[in-house]
């Protein structure tokens, strides 16, 4: 009693407050990710009641310990009670310990879940919604949002188990004590909630805002990294740092906002715990006074009070929480909800091509509603041919090349394998009877022999190094200090362009697909890498459907047929010694890359 201040509640938010939206985000979280674990929940939830219970009874036998053991001299009752204070810590210790354990495994399976779920959606989605998107917004929804979520589900969870279970039994044990005296200590609630009711729908607002500025943050980090070769080599980086400067700004600005919303309840509070304290002080050592009470009695409802203060404190901090979780929860949603625009259709069909004729018919496509990247295109490739797309940059040949594996739909047209519309087929199967090698290699931060087996992860010893020695890769890879287990670095970063190329190129043979997509593969090289990455690629070739975009003179002069395109039409098709005898668009743009070549 001669510290009041020590056992004074915080009653801001001793419960969340949720508008209807927020139940329809809790319901749908709870059922799709925390239902799955509810017997890892049933159980903590067990231990949470006996750990509730075993505090309740702290405060409770603090009663006959004052009043029959310190006041009454009651010599017998010193070791049973004694005893008695030990077990009920020792049993409150292990239920603590086995509910946090419990749900810290819980927490943890719930972030795993949501991060499966995410990459599984993320990497299904379509190539135009990365285009959309920024990579470094997407990973902070995968990292940051997660972990908001999981520490709400967690909070959450125990705020309505143990906290609220212990602080129910400790205002029970008050009740039990003074039934007056907790009504005086327990008015402040309703005045609370009243407050927080105001402050949760902007609080939530703000903290919607500052995630959304984080995942800025991680775009432009990642941006500046890495591309810093291109940062140092413009003398941008006094740039950059302005930029890093003004999203760190704006995440202080809207993170101290929500410090205020989060406390301007406390100094309504402080008034009103100071009330109650005064109220207990006045009320309870009158009734001491009187002899209408005992000092164990008033003991037992001081220890009840102090020990309601963590839970109430942890509950009061739940709203807080709960809000940045549910902000989180709204956003992950959100994406989640896309849907790809490529889809299976429900009847589709496994594609099996063995020796595939593909047909462009009057194919129209923009991207994003802009202007057409092509209009009424119609083109063939025969069975085992290459055609070879040529024309000026934007007039629409890698477009083209993007639609075959259905990175894209047409607009209108159709796009055919053998006569069938590849929209009748799975992706899936689609794909795989597609070799894809463009000029932007990827190449992953693993092992050469992971990354040549890329497209084929059960491929043996054998073939990957047969797929190596038929992409030129093999001699440079053997070279290297640990061989096909040397790891290359982030995008290949350890080897040469031509290396590289080569690798995707290694990636191919390992597929081994019917058809041959090759986006300027051999652009950007230097001459000798050129010639052993054109000498692997007329290999890949060999009985293959293709369709080549390309610069280099060699691989358009071999080309079955090359397709002329300009602004979205194709002007002109033919062999070469055809086309150039037109002297027409494809002689000029033969005569300029001659001159470029020269």
């Amino acid at each position: 009693m001669s510290h009041p201040a020590a056992i004074k509640p915080d009653p801001v938010s001793l419960m969340p407050v949720f508008t209807p939206s927020s139940w329809v985000l809790i319901k749908r979280i709870g059922r799709e990710f925390v239902r799955p674990h509810v017997g890892i929940f049933s159980l903590a939830l067990v231990m949470m009641l006996v750990s509730a219970l075993m505090t309740g009874a702290m405060a409770k036998m603090m009663e006959p310990v004052i009043d029959r053991v310190f006041t009454g001299g009651e010599r017998a009752l010193l070791v049973p009670v004694a005893i008695a204070v030990f077990a009920v810590f020792t049993v409150r210790g292990l239920a603590t310990y086995g509910h946090t354990l419990l749900m810290s495994k819980m927490g943890q399976l719930i972030v795993g879940n949501i991060q499966r779920r995410l990459f599984t959606h993320l990497v299904y989605c379509d190539l135009a919604f990365f285009h959309a998107e920024q990579s470094g917004r997407l990973i902070s929804r995968f990292v940051t949002d997660t972990a908001l979520i999981r520490q709400g589900v967690m909070e959450t969870l125990t705020g309505f188990g143990k906290n609220f279970f212990t602080l129910i039994v400790l205002i029970g044990v008050m009740f039990y004590q003074d039934f007056k005296l907790s009504l005086i200590a327990i008015f402040v609630f309703p005045v609370a909630g009243i407050m927080v009711a105001r402050l949760s729908k902007k609080l939530r607002r703000v903290s919607k805002a500052a995630q959304i500025e984080n995942g800025e943050l991680t775009a432009v980090l990642s941006q500046a990294l890495q591309g810093n070769k291109h940062v140092k080599s413009y003398g941008m980086e006094a740039y950059e740092e302005k930029r890093i400067s003004g999203v760190i700004d704006r995440i202080f600005q809207l993170m101290y906002k929500s410090f205020k919303v989060s406390g301007r309840a406390m100094p309504l509070s402080e008034m009103l715990s100071g009330i109650t304290i005064v109220a207990i002080i006045v009320y309870g050592g009158h009734q001491i006074i009187s002899g209408e009470s005992t000092a164990g009695k008033l003991f037992s409802f001081i220890t009840a009070f102090m020990l309601a203060y963590e839970p109430m404190k942890r509950l009061a901090r739940l709203n807080n929480i709960v809000q940045m979780a549910l902000a989180a929860v709204e956003r992950m949603y959100s994406l989640l909800d896309q849907k790809p625009a490529i889809q299976n259709k429900s009847d589709a069909v496994e594609l099996v091509a063995v020796n595939p004729v593909i047909g462009i018919e009057n194919v129209t496509f923009a991207y994003h509603e802009g202007p057409a990247a092509l209009r009424g295109v119609s083109l063939e490739v025969p069975a085992g041919k290459t055609v070879a797309l040529v024309g000026a940059s934007g007039s629409g040949k890698s477009t083209l090349l993007n639609l075959l594996p259905r990175f894209y739909d047409v607009d209108s047209g159709r796009i055919t394998i053998d006569g069938r519309d590849i929209r009748d087929f799975t992706l899936t199967s689609l794909r795989s009877n597609m070799a894809f090698v463009s000029q932007e290699v990827a190449i992953f931060n693993d092992s050469l022999r992971e990354n040549i087996a890329y497209g084929k992860p059960n491929a043996s010893e054998e073939e990957i190094i047969a797929a190596a020695k038929a992409a030129a890769a093999h001699d440079f890879i053997m070279e290297l200090p640990q061989g096909y287990d040397t790891f290359v670095g982030e995008n290949g970063v350890k080897l040469s362009g031509g290396q590289r190329q080569r690798i995707s190129i290694a990636r191919a043979f390992l597929r081994d697909a019917p058809i041959l997509l090759l986006d300027e593969a051999t652009s950007a090289l230097d001459g000798q890498s050129e010639r052993l990455v054109q000498q692997a690629i007329e290999r890949l070739q060999a009985d293959k459907t293709t369709v080549v975009v390309a610069h280099r003179l060699s691989t358009i002069i071999n080309a079955d047929i090359i397709y002329v395109l300009d602004a979205g039409l194709v002007i002109e098709q033919g062999r070469h010694d055809d086309l150039i005898a037109r002297n027409g668009a494809y002689a000029r743009l033969y005569g300029e890359l001659l001159r470029e070549s020269a």
